[in-house]
């Protein structure tokens, strides 16, 4: 194995073990604004480790969904609401099981799949040659990355962008919807006093 693949392989390692220890902090503390700023800085780790996986399309999306709207829209709900998570009544454990089954189902689900990065994976034996070969021909963009996110999947990609935008602006909505209507009632009740 090459210095580089090992320093990758090194960088990787890391990289997991802070997601995990972050994960488990998140899951300990009571402080909502921590565990807000800490979902951002595991959403920026999930995205420095795509870069090491050579998916920077998908990193560039989880540091800005991930890291930036998530991490601001979670700091918006709580200017609105309390700091601290109020004391768990149940159990912990049942939760933990759906957890555990949940985990392994998914677990499960793996074990069909091709070896990571082998050459005689049927994504790298139909679907990419096609990509790289055409994508100068019937696009004409040398980037083909970006020529599949703007056309092969366009229409994929744009199905992602109104969803998150939906999103954003019923998080909005819920968010700020009841609180001009009231202020509204309450200066016309001002009004009518006078």
């Amino acid at each position: 194995m090459s210095a580089g693949l090992i320093g990758i392989a090194i960088i990787d390692i890391l990289l997991f073990l802070f997601l995990v220890l972050i994960a488990i902090t998140i899951a300990r503390l009571r402080n909502l604004f921590a565990i807000a700023m800490l979902a951002g800085v595991f959403s920026l780790l999930s995205a420095g480790l795509f870069v090491t996986l050579d998916a920077m399309d998908v990193a560039f999306t989880e540091a800005a969904v991930g890291a930036g709207i998530s991490t601001v829209l979670m700091l918006g709900t709580l200017a609105l609401t309390v700091r601290e998570e109020k004391p768990v009544t149940h159990s912990p454990f049942l939760p933990l099981l759906v957890c555990a089954i949940t985990g392994a189902a998914l677990i499960y689900g793996t074990l069909d799949m091709p070896p990571f990065g082998a050459a005689d994976n049927p994504v790298q034996t139909h679907v990419a040659p096609y990509y790289l070969e055409q994508t100068p021909v019937e696009i004409g963009i040398p980037n083909a990355v970006a020529a599949v996110l703007a056309s092969y999947r366009g229409f994929d990609t744009l199905g992602e962008v109104v969803v998150v935008f939906t999103a954003a602006i019923a998080v909005l909505l819920l968010l700020g919807g009841g609180g001009r209507s009231g202020r509204h009632d309450n200066v016309a009740g001002e009004r009518k006093k006078d």
